[in-house]
């Protein structure tokens, strides 16, 4: 089960953090857990977009870990309004682009 939380911006855009289990193969360290952060125009796109990776299983159940104005800030700076980071709270960990979190799947 995934915990995490939304916060609906005043341009009525929304963000949703989601603490996940590390994917398999992934840039995250293994059996950890990671925070994604994503910027859509709701809730509903939000998921989607994260659907669209491949994670399937990702749903929003509540709002019990809303995103924090420093994670607000970070994903709104960035140009995919789609990042992450090791969850285990360490503020000093940058933020990774998406693309960083998945293995890179070679052309056959």
């Amino acid at each position: 089960m995934a915990g995490g939380g939304f916060m609906k911006l005043p341009g009525g855009s929304v963000v949703v953090a989601l603490s996940l289990p590390t994917p398999p193969g992934g840039g995250a360290p293994p059996g950890g857990r990671v925070r994604v952060l994503v910027h859509a125009a709701n809730r509903a796109r939000a998921l989607t977009r994260l659907r669209n990776l491949g994670l399937r299983a990702v749903y929003l159940r509540g709002n019990s870990e809303p995103p924090t104005p420093d994670e607000i800030t970070a994903v709104l700076h960035h140009p995919d309004g789609l990042v992450w980071r090791a969850d285990p709270g360490d503020d000093t960990e940058s933020w990774h682009p998406i693309a960083a979190l998945f293995p890179r799947r070679s052309a056959a």
